[in-house]
């Protein structure tokens, strides 16, 4: 799942996040109890990010006299990419001043390094990060491990290089035994409160809360005005505009700053309920983009151009969802059975088939997968953007059944999104090595990009297009 979002749009106001208030269940945080810690480790993606999300955590600590050390990955000069008025080279200069006395005001005396690394492109450079945020981390790693706190960017929240940064972090953390924290920036501005709770797009059960005090909250306040380029328009001339507007900045005023705890390893987890579909098409027209992406319609031109054959006699579909691709894999079948735990989906998917016209040969049913699972043999089955929704138990499940579901002479195409999202209980590459790993079946193609794996399997003796086609033998 992506999210895209305009950070010039008024975004959801704090007014509506304060009279809903989904963090007064969480968890607490106490320094002094729940984590008591010799040093903090802030990695932010951009300058202010470390203000934004963890300002008032710093000022505690520091408080509290805890050893504070301060990553920052980029310098933040692409925040104002049409700007008439400052060079990219000159706001990367003042934005590192910026933070520098941010820091200071926050926790005077704390250990700021600068890593250097272009502005929204840390995926590309996701090598050379991880690299150093080692080398940072291990450089104040104490002898007990769980005595360092590490706090990055939420991977969930919505700013590609916040994902990666978020990701990388909580890797080396698991790794090295280090305890762990996300903050959210932008999910404030993009999501609204009846997204959080259980099955929904981030379950509060995984956050915990850290209520400032009136020192730290000031701190916090001083420390957000000295990023005057984020929060002040460069000047009065367009695309000088401020990047954190009035309304963006009234989330970070709050008394309380909210963390997100990383999943461990997500095998406990379960699968998320047909009401977090249901809930998710309510509140949004296309779901995923799937009409409006260039990304989803090259996504389903490949997996329709690697199907090993022109026609099929019978096809499943699970997670059919709107039915963008069902119309697509009716025109190669005899018979398509599409299914899905959503009610909202089933009947955008039985509108778009009516428009298509000449459906008869395609039904739709609700299911709840792997629970309710149809009966007979298909020839091909699609397993498409739904694997990673079910628990370790109900992959295995769903692997089963479709193993035993396939005709002598069927074929499984999977396709899965490859980066993580936090809310979810598994993984592309959790869902894909499981089906590489089934007994009977063998990989007769693959494709993989750095976005999601797209596998085709087949059973043992089937042969190759090339082969079946008689051109080799």
């Amino acid at each position: 799942m992506s999210v895209a979002f305009d950070h010039r749009e008024p975004g959801i106001p704090e007014s509506e996040w304060q009279r809903a208030r989904p963090w007064a269940t969480a968890r607490p945080l106490d320094l002094d109890v729940d984590v008591d810690i010799d040093v903090l480790i802030v990695l932010a993606a951009h300058p202010d990010d470390e203000t934004l999300g963890a300002g008032g955590l710093i000022a505690t600590a520091a408080l509290r006299g805890i050893r504070v050390v301060v990553v920052v990955a980029t310098d933040g000069d692409a925040s104002h990419p049409d700007s008439p008025t400052w060079p990219r080279q000159a706001l990367a200069r003042e934005r590192r001043v910026e933070l520098t006395r941010a820091i200071d005001l926050l926790a005077p005396g704390s250990a700021l390094s600068f890593l250097g690394l272009p502005d929204g492109q840390l995926r590309e450079h996701r090598k050379r990060l991880t690299r150093q945020v080692r080398s940072a981390i291990l450089e104040e790693t104490t002898e007990d491990p769980l005595r360092t706190l590490v706090v990055a960017p939420w991977r969930g929240d919505g700013h590609r290089d916040h994902r990666v940064l978020g990701e990388v972090a909580e890797e080396f953390s698991a790794e090295l035994g280090h305890r762990a924290l996300g903050y959210p920036i932008w999910f404030w501005h993009w999501a609204h409160p009846s997204d959080t709770g259980i099955g929904t797009g981030i379950a509060t059960e995984s956050w915990t809360v850290l209520t400032l005090g009136r020192t730290a909250h000031a701190a916090k306040r001083r420390a957000l005005t000295a990023h005057a380029t984020q929060v002040r328009p460069l000047s009065s001339a367009p695309g000088d505009e401020a990047l954190i507007h009035e309304g963006m900045r009234a989330h970070f005023e709050r008394d309380v700053e909210v963390f997100v705890v990383p999943a461990s390893g997500g095998g406990g987890a379960e699968s998320l309920a047909p009401s977090f579909f249901e809930d998710f098409y309510a509140r949004h027209d296309d779901p995923w983009g799937f009409d409006t992406r260039w990304y989803e319609e090259r996504k389903r031109a490949l997996m329709m151009a690697v199907l090993p054959r022109a026609h099929f006699r019978d096809v499943l579909e699970l997670g059919c969802a709107t039915g963008a691709l069902t119309v697509e894999l009716a025109t190669r079948a005899d018979r398509v059975l599409g299914l899905d735990a959503s009610d909202e989906a089933l009947a955008r998917a039985h509108e778009r088939l009516e428009r298509q016209g000449d459906a008869e040969h395609v039904t739709l049913e609700r299911a709840t997968l792997p629970s309710e699972w149809p009966e007979g043999e298909f020839e091909l089955i699609v397993m498409s953007e739904i694997g990673y929704y079910w628990s370790r138990s109900d992959l295995l499940d769903a692997a089963r059944r479709t193993v035993a579901s396939l005709s002598s002479d069927g074929v499984l195409v999977a396709c899965h999104w490859r980066h993580a999202v936090a809310e979810y209980p598994g993984t592309a590459d959790d869902v894909h090595a499981t089906l590489r790993d089934l007994p009977g079946l063998r990989l007769l193609a693959r494709h993989e990009e750095e976005d999601f794996f797209l596998d085709v399997l087949v059973h043992s003796g089937t042969p190759s297009v090339a082969r079946a086609a008689g051109l080799v033998r």
